[in-house]
């Protein structure tokens, strides 16, 4: 059986690891990106730049996004000449970006409808460096049996992947996950900040704390940086976090299932990016607490 052709859109600080990792395992990859220098960038590792978006779709048999936000996806599926207008029913549409479940469901059927094309919502993660190691979490929803046929192509991106129910229970499943790395986020930089201002080292509590209850892979990420006030170079930013913690709040509306930490987590969030670092790695959350980084530092 040939190998799947694959066509990749969105090609960001996930997007690129992931079409290197594909390339790598020997997949015929086709790249457009809305900056198409981008997606240039890629050409010297063996993948094809489509002109279009359109030309890409003509020329492929799984079509995959990974897209800033629920807008972006729209407007690239069902935009002008957007995937909806060209895509066929023997084609699978995998979206691994981070989107609101209820309009996932919504964009599922809309395809469907449209050119017969299934849907696989199927938001990572494990951030950059999980992209460039290839070991991704992958939460999925949508069709079994067409999960389990794509399993050769989550295998080069991914450690784990989980068919989590129906279309959008993937992103329903994104959402848990980034509330705890939200809240998470907020509580280390307030307890580094307290050990800080109580005079404790604040560099050797990932070393104290490694492996112990309160050990985490967002713990390790951010509190060396914190103690170090260190921003430079973020891996990922505080606006994808509070607009995957604003989903979270809104799915729990849907369903009267109460966020009061989600909440309080994500106004914090808001009120930091309202003051210049929306951009910023979260790291910076610590320059919230009074004493929690030198006054020299900024989120540069």
């Amino acid at each position: 059986m040939p190998r799947l052709r694959l066509g990749f859109v969105g090609i960001g600080l996930m997007g690129e690891p992931m079409v290197r990792r594909l390339l790598g395992a020997g997949f015929t990859v086709s790249v457009w990106n809305r900056t198409p220098a981008k997606a240039e960038a890629l050409a010297g590792a063996g993948a094809e730049v489509a002109a279009t978006l359109g030309e890409l779709v003509d020329n492929v048999d799984v079509v995959m996004l990974c897209l800033a936000n629920t807008t972006v996806v729209e407007t690239v599926v069902f935009g002008g000449d957007g995937v909806a207008s060209r895509a066929r029913a023997d084609q699978t549409l995998i979206d691994f970006s981070s989107s609101d479940p209820q309009a996932t469901r919504e964009f599922a059927r809309r395809l469907h409808e449209t050119c017969g094309t299934t849907w696989i919502d199927a938001p990572v993660s494990g951030g950059v460096a999980g992209a460039e190691a290839g070991s991704l979490a992958i939460m999925c929803g949508g069709d079994a049996p067409r999960i389990e046929a794509l399993t050769p192509v989550f295998a080069p991106l991914a450690a784990r992947v989980t068919r989590m129910g129906p279309v959008g229970s993937g992103q329903v499943t994104k959402v848990c996950n980034q509330m705890i790395v939200g809240c998470n986020a907020l509580v280390v930089a307030e307890m580094m900040a307290l050990a800080r201002a109580s005079g404790v080292d604040a560099e050797r509590l990932p070393e104290a704390l490694a492996g112990g209850f309160a050990d985490s892979t967002p713990f390790r990420i951010l509190a060396p940086r914190m103690a170090a006030g260190t921003f430079e170079a973020p891996a990922w930013h505080v606006r994808t976090l509070l607009k995957d913690l604003d989903m979270a709040v809104e799915q729990g509306r849907r369903c009267a299932s109460a966020t009061p930490m989600t909440g309080l987590a994500d106004q914090l969030l808001r009120q930091h990016a309202g003051q210049g670092f929306a951009d910023a790695d979260p790291a910076t959350l610590i320059l919230r607490y009074a004493g929690g980084s030198p006054a020299t530092e900024s989120a540069s």
